[in-house]
Parts: structure tokens; sequence; C-alpha cells
């Protein structure tokens, strides 16, 4: 398998397979690339530019490191309580790192701020305007569902955009036992969090997280 490298100024190089590289080379990957992360904060700490697009590349980067780090700690109980094999841990890692690589796909132009102006439209079952979550299920299953189901990579895994969506969305349906993944996403200490707390203070130069 060919790997990939991209330079990051918080972790040095990220690398990414054939599969992840389509996937990021895609337009509506690219468009995170002019999304800030932290939409008009700039006007008061001006180095704070950086965006989305590298916001994801970290989150796919970290989730592989919580992941490896689950499994080589507890492989024994995923093996004899939830009948994991090799095959099984490789696909899961796949899957993990598609999921953490496309948490964000579906962000406005200003970020959580164009949620809060009510910019994105209203959901009818809710009254209130859907959240950047529910377009980034929708674009992977509509925008990247092709790329992901017949790139050559996936054919061992055959994993779907379904269930990369369902890693976003926590369904429990179309994960069923996997469901628990998603804490390495969107959970109280997960690899979303995680880079921003390290991502956020390093272009605004605003060092909270600096040790004592």
């Amino acid at each position: 398998m060919r790997y990939y490298e991209i330079r990051d100024p918080v972790y040095g190089f990220i690398r990414f397979n054939e599969l992840e590289k389509d996937i990021i080379n895609h337009p509506v990957f690219q468009r995170l690339r002019r999304i800030k992360q932290l939409a008009l904060t700039e006007m008061v700490y001006p180095s704070a530019t950086h965006t989305r697009f590298e916001h994801s590349l970290g989150v796919m980067h970290l989730a592989s490191q919580f992941y490896d780090r689950i499994v080589s700690e507890n492989k024994n109980y995923l093996e004899t309580k939830l009948h994991y094999n090799e095959a099984g841990f490789r696909r899961d890692r796949q899957l993990v790192r598609l999921g953490a690589l496309l948490h964000d796909i579906g962000h406005t132009p200003f970020s959580h701020v164009g949620e809060d102006k009510k910019l994105m439209k209203e959901n009818p079952e809710t009254n209130k305007p859907y959240k950047h979550e529910h377009y980034s299920v929708e674009i992977i299953k509509n925008k990247l569902g092709d790329i992901i189901k017949n790139h050559d990579i996936n054919q061992n895994y055959r994993i779907s955009a379904d269930e990369i969506a369902g890693l976003i969305e926590g369904n429990e349906e179309v994960l069923g036992r996997k469901i628990f993944w998603k804490q390495l996403i969107s959970g109280q200490l997960d690899a979303d969090r995680c880079d921003y707390l390290l991502r956020d203070p390093h272009h605004s130069h605003n060092n909270y997280c600096r040790k004592s």
C-alpha cells in the first residue's frame, strides 16, 4: 500500500493512504481549506487563521493513535469478548480514520458561527437549524459514497459510507457493537477536542495548555 505525507505544524508529518488521499483531494474536502477553524477569532488573534482542513487531518492522526493504544492494551479483551481478529482490527482502524477525517466535512463558511446565526435550513423535526453533523452525514453518503465504495483499498474492508456516517452521528443500528469507537471522535475526551486544544493555542499564541 502506498502512503503519502503532509507536514503539520503540531504533529510533524501526517501519513495517509490512497483512499484517504482521494477523499482529501475531493472538492467537498478541499473547501475546508477556506473555512477558518475559529471563525472570526482572527479579528482579535490575527495569527489564528488555521482551517478545518488541517484540523481534520489532525483529528484523523490522533484518532489513529488513540485506536492503536486501545487495541494494544486491550487486545485480549477485544479478541475474546468481541471476537476481533487481525482483519477486524485493520478494518475498524480504517473506519475510525475515515470517520475522524470527515467529521467536520459539513461545516458552513463561518464554522459554528454559521449555525448560531441560522444560516442553515431549519430541521422540521426540531424547529431548529440543522447542525454541521447533519450536513456531514449527507455529504459522506451522497458526495463521497462512490469513492468510498469503489476504491481499490476498500475492496478488502468493504466499509460503507453509511458506516462512516453512523460513526459520526452515533447510529447504533448501523454500527452495532462498533458504536463504542464513536467515543474516539465525539466523546468526553476525543481526538477532535484534543486536536483543537493543541492546534488553537499554537496558532493564536494563547498558550492555555502550557505546563506549569
